[in-house]
């Protein structure tokens, strides 16, 4: 009837002008205004109405409905901004901003500040134009709203409802008509509201309810009005539902601000809002729920909404002062009254008689009971009137109740439209999904559908945990436990490979194979629905949890705490079985890793969504290392590696708002009273604007939400002070920003959370790492119905604020934030901290040695290029000098030498500055652990220090040697001048005689050892500190040792075919010393001096032959003053130019090996690539002497394979001959370029073309290849005596002989294929250089003996990719002589202990070795794997080790035994990071 009498309306109502009573008030004629009755005539006017608001306000582009959450979320210069409003387009933005905040002033913004003083100018102005502009600076806050819910998305539809209702205020339930002519119920926006009340009939067991809003039955009351009403309705419900004196603004209306502003779009909506008891009955207006629904604007405009209205309500409330003609029909229409209609009568002086009548004789009509009217006159205020309507809804409370999900048909029915219409079909999928479940229980359920989260892997967590820890060894040998705990967790990883269930199979097709909308919905849906059934299982056995936690019962509490963790069922579930399954998968088919390898990028796009992702398994106590860095290292992908980051993380106990401080700080939305029970950390990803990347030095900002730390009721279960210290560490060691919430009232908890923090703190302290925490405070009012503290709220935004702009004041320019793969490696290297328990020692010292490891492998090629370049401009020096000698006298001779070292030693301090300058620049760059080596800098900058004086040295050294050469062989020549009338052979006897009395002279010191060392070393009683045999045993393999390794140096230096220095005994000895300091010292200093002797002795031998070789082979030649005279250009080339270019070729081919073996080795670093192909060939050889030589000899076995390995490179597609050939190319090119430049004077014209300009070519010749070859003035003049020819046909005939040259070296290297001797004879020996980086500084582990592979000499702390049971080190057990198969690895994270020297033969826990060894870093292996390689090799030799070392077989745990040699490999392509 309704229905039909609304369609009359429309054929027969014209638009109502507003209407002021006399007696009314400027505010109420503005509410008057504001309420212009719009009828059906004007609904194509509407549009325009409407679009026109949303252009004033700025927000045409995102209607309809593209104002998305992401876009709100988003961090920018908006979002931080607290500035009053100045225009009006600001208006959406400053209440969003505030309403994300939960800031209850946000409706307070939609008024521009005042710019203009009330003064008597405004007098001046015309009044309609200053109207009119101050109501265009004006919005009303429902307008406001009305707008940004027609042009927000689903999802940000439904954020701002659960935001509003947080702050207390109505909410919409019917949005009136957009662009379309039907209003639209307002289901999915309100869907996702929670609400907990206590019934009165409740109250005594303080039994809560919680549930959906949109689907708990209660009343519902609805609030109408005539157009005619003076009494603002509003206002009269806000004192309904406002205890006591408080008066709050639930409703907006015309003395709010703002609320008097002329509404444009927001006639017609309808508001919704709850009380809800919390169970005192002098603080609860009712004592069970009510929701108060309230029409804005009267009925005539907006009757199918009143229609509606009244059908769904328990009982309607019309507004009046009269009862005109047109209202009176509508309301007579109306059936079944006299228990829903309730009429609130505003009456007013003046025309009261006449508008009683109107009234009277509505009520006669509709038969109205007295007890439906309310009267109001004058005499009684808003206030007293609220409380007669509170008793009338009182006596009603006993009524039909109803929910908005009821609500539907109705709504369709009158041609409403349903806003969750739009996911229908996500919200069948994801019910059809969860009709699985159905009645069986969710323990049930998660064991069949999501199994890998379930026992199997917590066991796999706690072995983890109990493999870094070792303390439940018990009577087994600590590697027997450890082996046994290595079997278990691989044969839980079997059946956690198993595959995936048909739950999982359709959950992740739903996420996979939709669009990012219906993705979105499914899982929203999903969320509602799990919540749901969360709700209704698990609120017994909160209840019983919350008993038994009074009662202090330890064993209840803990059995109820499983059994919430176990009921509990929500989307994290899924997601965490989503992420276990890849975690655990195994390429099983094409099909499979290609399904697979989609899912990290699935979650990225999720997490750029606003999804959250599970960091920490709480449940479990773990975290998926695998899953989380693909996941996270896939979101680097897609936003293009720019991903810096800003981590923030709140801590805090259970239920004190922790989620919900997040969410009010940055407008999120983690989950708050779900109702269910859910442990660990999760992770969400803001956007920083690109507005404010630049100032932040930020592209996201990380949230972290933890699980609430146990309160004093679980304090007594076993592990939760250690779950607590360990999530607290965790989290805080990944935070820039932690805060604190203590919003606690019992002094015991926040007690305990101050510790559990502090403890963290000073944690981090100790690893240089400086987190900013903060304390925040508490909630303010009684729930449910009290809003946040607005003081709160306020101080949350400026505290956010503060945050970012210290962010920005403080962020260095010049420093990168530490992106994705960063944070990720320090992720795991905190996490691996926190499981080896022994947190500051493991977790600083690992990322020390992290740190001082990248710096050593940076400057060990630093190093190199320093070397390189002082022996490139040493080898251009000593060709000049010798160029010299050979055409000057000694005075001009020793000039040049002394100025040679002038330049050299600036080229050294020229060289030494740049590698400083490249240590500051490595250390302003301020990476994350950057500041760790600090310590260390000063140490590092001694180190350059000493290398520059070192290379110092030896180029003085070496130039002291050329000065003395070359001063006896210019006396021998001018003393010794031969017959010219001397036959050849003569000439050389003579010679002989001559030389063999001066070089006597040199070798003097070298020929006073020829006794020495001619037999084998033997160790004598005088040698030993003690009398054992094995004293004496171990004394002889160290000087075999040792000898082996020195004898190696002598022939290495003995092949290079140059001149001896002293420089070479010196280095000797050097080395010796270094052998004897790797080894506790257990030997007389008669031992020492015997051993030096003897090597010293063996070692003269070999000096004394180079000694003479070379200076005779040097000036043989010019001694005999040979005269041939060959006199063509091809003689000249073949016998001055050829030597010199090969000799050229010669001393570039060093550098030139070196580097190309450095540029082969992949980026794991040389050391790594060596190490690993050194022990991977001996595996493959399967030799015990290449391991015992390996092991006891670990320098020449490196030296040797090092250099087979160049000759097997070098023999690669004639490597070797390219780099020769390279080299040829270079100097034929710059002797053709000299030749050129030699053919002229110094004013550029040609030399004459006569015999004596040949002597000016070759002088030409020479000084412009200074810097390349040396030509030897000797074998010039031989070749060109008597020469006939003049100068330009010399010329041409050289270029012809260069030519020709050039191509007889071309195919002399081709063909020449002994690699060995072409390296033995090198100067720069690139095995030497190469050893260096591989040998490093020749420490050994103090306990099993590996070499430190950290890479050169020049670290501060040693360490090993590797380690090895001890045995294969010769560590002996005392007593039973077996060999010790326990690795120091093992024994560091164990309760073991040691003696040796070091200890004065004290026992000393291993865990503490630091205090003995602080030089050496043994972190616990990463995984049981990895020595597998050295168990294997034990295992396979262990009785040829015990016959080699005298002792017994070690007793291998029978789990080594069944290491493959495969598996061996495998371990060792890890531990050196081999992919």
């Amino acid at each position: 009837m309704l229905q039909k009498m609304n369609e009359e309306k429309i054929q027969t109502t014209s638009t109502m002008e507003p209407r002021t009573s006399a007696a009314g008030s400027k505010e109420q004629a503005n509410e008057e205004k504001s309420q212009t009755s719009l009828t059906v005539d004007t609904k194509e006017q509407e549009p325009a109405a409407l679009l026109n608001f949303l252009s004033k306000l700025g927000l045409e582009k995102f209607y309809p409905n593209k104002l998305t959450l992401q876009f709100i979320l988003e961090i920018n210069k908006n979002s931080i901004n607290e500035e009053p409003v100045s225009s009006v387009e600001e208006i959406p933005w400053s209440f969003l901003r505030k309403l994300f905040k939960v800031n209850a002033k946000c409706r307070s913004c939609t008024q521009l500040s005042n710019t203009i003083e009330e003064n008597d100018y405004l007098f001046e102005l015309d009044l309609n134009t200053a109207d009119d502009s101050e109501e265009y600076n004006k919005v009303n806050p429902l307008d406001l709203i009305v707008a940004l819910f027609l042009c927000a998305d689903s999802f940000l539809q439904q954020e701002m409802a659960l935001k509003m209702s947080m702050c207390q205020f109505s909410l919409p339930l019917l949005l009136p008509p957009g662009n379309k002519s039907q209003c639209t119920l307002m289901l999915w926006a309100l869907r996702d509201i929670v609400k907990e009340w206590c019934p009165h009939g409740l109250s005594e067991s303080r039994g809560f309810v919680e549930d959906n809003i949109v689907q708990a039955n209660i009343p519902f009351y609805s609030f109408v009005r005539l157009k005619n009403c003076s009494l603002s309705k509003s206002q009269l419900l806000n004192h309904v539902l406002s205890p006591g004196q408080q008066n709050r603004s639930i409703f907006i209306h015309r003395d709010v601000e703002g609320g008097a502003v002329k509404r444009k779009v927001a006639n017609g909506l309808v508001e919704v809002c709850w009380h809800l008891p919390c169970g005192t009955e002098n603080l609860d207006i009712f004592p069970k729920p009510v929701a108060f629904v309230n029409l804005r604007g009267d009925i005539c405009e907006s009757l199918t909404q009143f229609n509606f209205l009244f059908q769904v309500s328990t009982a309607t409330f019309v507004f009046l002062d009269k009862v005109e003609e047109n209202e009176h029909r509508i309301l007579t229409s109306l059936q079944d009254v006299k228990s829903k209609l309730f009429l609130l009568v505003n009456r007013k002086e003046g025309n009261s008689r006449e508008n009683m009548t109107s009234v009277k004789t509505l009520l006669d009509e509709l038969d109205l009971p007295n007890s439906c009217v309310k009267s109001k006159d004058s005499r009684v205020n808003v206030a007293e009137f609220s409380k007669k309507v509170c008793t009338v809804i009182k006596t009603l409370l006993t009524a039909e109740t109803t929910n908005i999900e009821n609500m539907v048909d109705k709504a369709v029915e009158l041609g409403f439209s349903v806003d969750e219409c739009k996911g229908n079909d996500q919200k069948k999928a994801a019910e059809e999904f969860l009709n699985e479940i159905g009645e069986q229980p969710i323990t049930g359920y998660k064991k069949q559908q999501l199994p890998l989260q379930g026992e199997n892997w917590k066991r796999l967590s706690q072995l983890d945990m109990e493999e870094c820890r070792l303390k439940k060894a018990g009577s087994l040998e600590l590697e027997e436990n450890k082996s046994q705990l290595g079997e278990e967790k691989q044969k839980i990883r079997n059946e956690l490979s198993e595959g995936e269930s048909t739950a999982m199979k359709t959950f992740i097709e739903h996420l996979s194979k939709h669009d990012k909308e219906k993705r979105d919905f499914f899982l929203k849906w999903m969320k509602l629905k799990l919540n749901g059934h969360s709700r209704n299982k698990l609120s017994e056995l909160r209840n019983r949890f919350k008993e038994q936690c009074k009662k202090k019962d330890a064993k209840l509490i803990a059995e109820l705490d499983q059994a919430l963790l176990d009921s509990s069922l929500g989307i994290e579930h899924y997601m965490r079985e989503m992420g276990l399954i890849y975690e655990f998968s195994r390429a099983s088919s094409a099909k499979t890793v290609d399904e697979l390898s989609r899912l990290p990028g699935l979650a990225a796009e999720m997490l750029l969504d606003g999804y959250p992702l599970e960091l920490l398994d709480g449940d479990a106590s773990n975290i998926p290392e695998r899953w989380v860095t693909d996941v996270l290292m896939e979101l680097h992908k897609k936003v293009g590696e720019k991903s810096r980051l800003l981590v923030l993380t709140v801590l805090g106990v259970q239920s004190t708002g922790k989620s919900t401080l997040l969410n009010t700080m940055f407008g999120v939305q983690f989950p708050v009273s779900s109702g269910r029970c859910t442990r660990g950390a999760f992770m969400l990803f803001l956007k920083v604007g690109a507005d404010i990347q630049s100032d932040l030095n930020l592209d996201f900002i990380v949230l972290i939400d933890t699980e609430g730390l146990k309160s004093p009721d679980l304090a007594q279960l076993e592990d939760s002070y250690e779950h607590d210290n360990q999530l607290a560490t965790f989290v805080i060691g990944l935070s820039d920003v932690t805060i604190i919430n203590i919003a606690m009232e019992n002094l015991t908890e926040m007690k305990d959370v101050l510790q559990i923090a502090v403890y963290a703190l000073l944690r981090m302290k100790r690893t240089d790492k400086k987190p900013v925490c903060h304390f925040v405070g508490l909630w303010h009012g009684t729930p449910p119905m009290a809003p946040v503290n607005t003081g709160y709220s306020e101080a949350v935004a400026d505290f956010k604020k503060n945050l970012l702009d210290t962010i920005f004041w403080k962020s260095d320019r010049r420093t990168e934030a530490s992106q994705i793969p960063e944070f990720l490696e320090w992720m795991r290297n905190l996490w691996k901290a926190v499981k080896n328990e022994d947190f500051v020692f493991s977790f600083r010292n690992s990322l020390v040695a992290h740190a001082l490891n990248q710096l050593c492998k940076d400057f060990s090629q630093w190093e190199w290029e320093f070397r390189k370049v002082i022996l490139s401009w040493q080898t251009e020096a000593e060709l000049e000098i010798l160029i010299v000698s050979k055409e000057s006298d000694i005075h001009t001779w020793n000039s040049l030498v002394t100025s040679k070292k002038s330049d050299g030693l600036e080229k050294v301090e020229a060289q030494e500055r740049k590698i400083k300058e490249k240590l500051n620049d490595y250390y302003r760059r301020q990476d994350r652990d950057v500041n760790l080596i600090e310590p260390y800098i000063k140490d590092i900058f001694q180190s350059i220090n000493n290398l520059a004086d070192e290379i110092k040295q030896s180029l003085i050294n070496k130039l002291d040697f050329l000065s003395k050469s070359h001063s006896d062989v210019m006396t021998l020549l001018k003393d010794c001048t031969p017959c010219t009338a001397l036959s050849d052979e003569q000439l050389t006897e003579k010679f002989e005689k001559i030389w063999t009395g001066v070089i006597n002279q040199d070798t003097h010191d070298l020929e006073s050892l020829q006794g020495t060392g001619d037999v084998s070393f033997e160790v004598k009683r005088k040698h030993q500190l003690g009398s054992k045999e094995d004293q004496k045993t171990d004394l002889e393999r160290l000087a075999e040792r040792i000898n082996e390794s020195c004898t190696q140096f002598v022939l290495d230096k003995a092949k290079t075919n140059t001149d001896y220095n002293d420089g070479f005994t010196e280095e000797l000895l050097g080395k010796i010393d270094k052998s004897l300091q790797e080894n506790c010292k257990c030997w007389q200093d008669k031992f020492e001096t015997d051993l030096k002797l003897h090597i010293c002795g063996t070692a003269s031998r070999e000096f004394l032959k180079m000694y003479k070789n070379n200076k005779k082979s040097d000036y043989l030649d010019q001694y005999k003053q040979r005269e041939h005279c060959q006199g063509k250009a091809n003689d000249f080339v073949r016998v001055c130019i050829k030597p010199a270019v090969e000799d050229y070729i010669s001393k570039s081919l060093g550098e030139d090996i070196v580097n190309e073996i450095l540029t082969s080795c992949p980026c794991t670093g040389y050391s790594s690539f060596f190490q690993y192909n050194i022990q991977k060939e001996m595996l493959q050889k399967e030799n015990f002497k290449s391991f015992a030589k390996y092991i006891c000899n670990y320098e020449v076995y490196v030296k040797d394979w090092i250099f087979q390995h160049i000759v097997r490179q070098m023999s690669q597609d004639k490597t070797l001959c390219k780099l020769k050939n390279k080299n040829l190319q270079v100097i034929v090119h710059n002797v053709t370029e000299a030749l050129k430049e030699a053919t002229k004077e110094k004013d550029g014209t040609l030399l004459p073309d006569n015999k004596e300009s040949i002597t000016k070519l070759i002088s030409n010749l020479r000084q412009h290849l200074t810097k390349d070859i040396s030509i030897s003035v000797e074998a010039e003049k031989t070749t060109l005596f008597q020469i006939k020819s003049t100068c330009h046909p010399f010329i041409s005939s050289l270029n012809i002989s260069i030519k020709d040259l050039k191509e007889q070296l071309q195919e002399e290297l081709s063909n020449s294929e002994d690699i060995t001797e072409t390296l033995n004879k090198l100067p720069t020996k690139p095995q030497d250089e190469l050893f260096k980086r591989v040998f490093g500084c020749g420490e050994r582990c103090p306990f099993c003996k590996v070499p430190c592979d950290a890479g050169g000499k020049e670290h501060k702390q040693h360490h090993a990719a590797v380690h090895r049971p001890q045995g294969l080190g010769r560590v002996i057990i005392n007593g039973s002589r077996q060999l010790v198969e326990r690795l120091c690895t093992t024994d560091v994270q164990s309760n073991c202990v040691f003696r040796n020297t070091r200890t004065k033969w004290e026992w000393h826990p291993y865990k503490d070795y630091t205090t003995y060894y602080p030089d050496w870093h043994i972190p616990p292996d990463p995984t049981i794997e990895a020595s597998d390689y050295w168990k294997y090799v034990l295992v396979r030799y262990n009785d040829r080790f015990a016959k080699k070392y005298k002792a017994k077989p070690a007793d291998v745990p029978e789990a080594w035994r069944s290491i493959t040699k495969e598996q061996a490999l495998k371990g060792l392509k890890d531990a050196f990071n081999i992919k």
